[in-house]
């Protein structure tokens, strides 16, 4: 295994590492990894299991960053904090109490490191009625702002700063403050936002009928509107400044795991895991380049590591310590878990695959469909040892006749900072550029270059310091007809990738996902909101959950900027707001 990168070893200090009460780093690497898997096999203990046994794999899995757990279980796992789950749903009914119970609660979970999402669908729209008094309601989007003004002053685990995903269905009356409301910059900083859309919604897209806008409160239809113009709207927005994602709910409902505990209307702040009310998941990701041998994947090692990892991820469930009650019994009721990837784009580069060929979709395809198969044979043989999860009656595993320890073992989140520890690209993205400056950590400003798209110059003897120069300048090689065309045609980025390609990967995995899949659609600066409408027209006909687009430059400041060292620059996750405070 190749040594922790130096960007790897900032975040590290930065992040994760335990510190002494005068805040200096008291652990390393090697201990860190020890402390993480002891805190976590300590449980196996309640199975009769071989602890010491356990803690041996979870470290050497771990110490190889050929598998890691979400961001919390690394910070606080053998530690007094003690919770390690990222994602979680927080409920927010239409009652004062209710909201600000919930903004309590938010605080309570971000300071442990933990990521929320809400739906706010059921606040009553501005200028409705508030019953026994003379004034009227505010509005959801306006409580948003007290989510978010409460996230600003709450840094997460004293080592990051908060994350919310804020949903509204899109029939609610207030729809249009909600989707406008991101085009000012200066307002909900800390949400990453998406309407909730459903079936009926797209098929009045389709047919050009109009849709109705009811108000919660009452269920009173209080106008219709074009449904086209409305999406007009929602893609104006989205190509002006990356929000809303849009979530379609129905898809989202018909892969629900527990149908009969109610639907699911949100999820965490980068999509990935949609969740009940009060309900929590941990995430961990498989490094795919690490199961690569003489240029081919060998599969036998990979499903290794999905046992391993599923077991981890139900050890996690027992090992963690809930902020709420009501969560902790909702978590236990169906122990969800989400194992997922990072690496796809350097296992295509290994395996001499263009991430845009219809080569990488199959692979893809190929890919998440055996590790889905492994995952649930895993889960399996853990209901077996351990019994299946309490909701088990009644799910779509008993349905299915599947007896299952879990009621969802895989998702696909973007891993934006164990990425960097594991020395590999994020999640299933392509490559964002071959040359850049990652912004992370509160402003600290990572310089980074692509050590296979350098080799692979070499090899084919083409390393030149002016043409090395040109990418870093330009962030992408096929805009330099000088390289090889071999190479360019290897090495794509995000923004040279058509859309259709980028939608492609994600429903090849998607296909395979319990949950769902947390990937950006690129578009560049001279994209147009037609652009945007096409891809969201095309993502609901596909059955995806969701989607999320991103234009260059729509945050007001470039995305991609000549840096000082004459690199582009992104931030950790170029998606929304949130930045380095992810669920992974």
């Amino acid at each position: 295994m190749e040594p922790l990168t130096p960007n790897a070893v900032r975040v590290l200090e930065a992040r994760y590492l335990a510190r002494d009460d005068d805040g200096h780093v008291v652990e390393t690497w090697e201990g860190l990894c020890r402390r993480v898997a002891g805190g976590v096999a300590a449980v196996e203990k309640e199975w009769g299991g071989d602890v010491a046994r356990w803690e041996d794999a979870f470290y050497d899995a771990i110490e190889r960053r050929e598998f890691l757990p979400n961001s919390p279980t690394l910070m606080n796992a053998g530690t007094e904090i003690g919770q390690l789950a990222a994602c979680f749903v927080l409920p927010v009914e239409d009652t004062l109490e209710s909201v600000f119970d919930a903004v309590k609660s938010m605080a309570v979970i971000h300071q442990s490191g933990g990521g929320t999402g809400f739906d706010f669908s059921p606040l009553r729209p501005a200028g409705d009625v508030v019953q026994g008094t003379p004034g009227v309601a505010s509005g959801p989007v306006s409580f948003m702002g007290v989510f978010d003004a409460a996230t600003a002053v709450v840094k997460q685990g004293g080592r990051r700063r908060g994350a919310n995903m804020g949903v509204l269905r899109v029939d609610h009356p207030d729809v249009l403050d909600f989707i406008r409301a991101k085009r000012d910059r200066t307002r909900l900083t800390n949400f990453n936002v998406s309407l909730a859309t459903p079936d009926r919604f797209w098929q009045a897209v389709e047919s050009g009928g109009t849709f109705e806008l009811v108000n919660p409160r009452d269920g009173r239809v209080v106008r219709s509107v074009d449904a086209r113009s409305l999406l007009a709207e929602i893609s104006e927005a989205a190509w002006a400044s990356g929000d809303p994602g849009v979530i379609f709910i129905d898809a989202v409902n018909r892969a629900n795991p527990t149908p009969q505990l109610g639907p699911l209307a949100a999820t965490n702040p980068c999509g990935e895991l949609p969740l009940l009310p009060n309900e929590a998941c941990n995430l961990g990701s498989l490094r795919l380049d690490a199961f690569v041998r003489d240029g081919r994947i060998d599969w036998e090692c990979l499903g290794r590591a999905v046992d391993l990892g599923v077991r981890f991820l139900d050890d996690v469930i027992e090992a963690s310590r809930y902020p709420l009650p009501a969560i902790a019994r909702t978590v236990h009721g169906n122990r969800k878990i989400g194992l997922g990837v990072m690496g796809f784009a350097d296992l295509l580069v290994d395996l001499g695959v263009p991430y845009d060929s219809p080569d990488a979709t199959a692979l893809g395809e190929q890919l998440m469909g055996r590790i889905h198969a492994r995952a649930e044979q895993a889960s399996e043989r853990l209901a077996e040892e351990r019994g299946t999860f309490p909701n088990w009656e009644g799910s779509r595993a008993h349905a299915r006749g599947r007896r299952l320890r879990n009621a969802t073992v895989t998702s696909i989140a973007p891993t934006g900072t164990i990425s960097i520890l594991a020395g590999s690209s994020g999640g299933i993205e392509p490559y964002f550029a071959l040359a850049f400056v990652r912004h992370v950590l509160d402003g600290q400003r990572l310089p980074e270059t692509n050590a296979r798209f350098e080799a692979a110059l070499r090899a084919a003897g083409a390393h030149r310091e002016e043409l090395v120069a040109r990418v870093r300048r330009e962030g992408s090689a096929r805009r330099i007809p000088e390289l090889p065309e071999p190479v360019r045609r290897l090495f794509p980025t995000a923004y040279d990738i058509a859309p259709e390609r980028h939608l492609d990967v994600q429903q090849a995995f998607q296909r395979h996902v319990d949950n769902a899949v947390s990937k950006t659609i690129n578009l560049p600066a001279d994209a147009t909101p037609e652009d945007v409408r096409q891809i969201y027209r095309s993502a609901w006909r596909r059955g995806l959950k969701g989607v999320t687009v991103f234009r260059e430059s729509s945050k007001g400041v470039a995305v991609l900027v000549r840096g000082e060292q004459g690199a582009v620059e992104v931030p950790d996750h170029y998606a929304g707001d949130c930045s380095d405070a992810l669920c992974s």
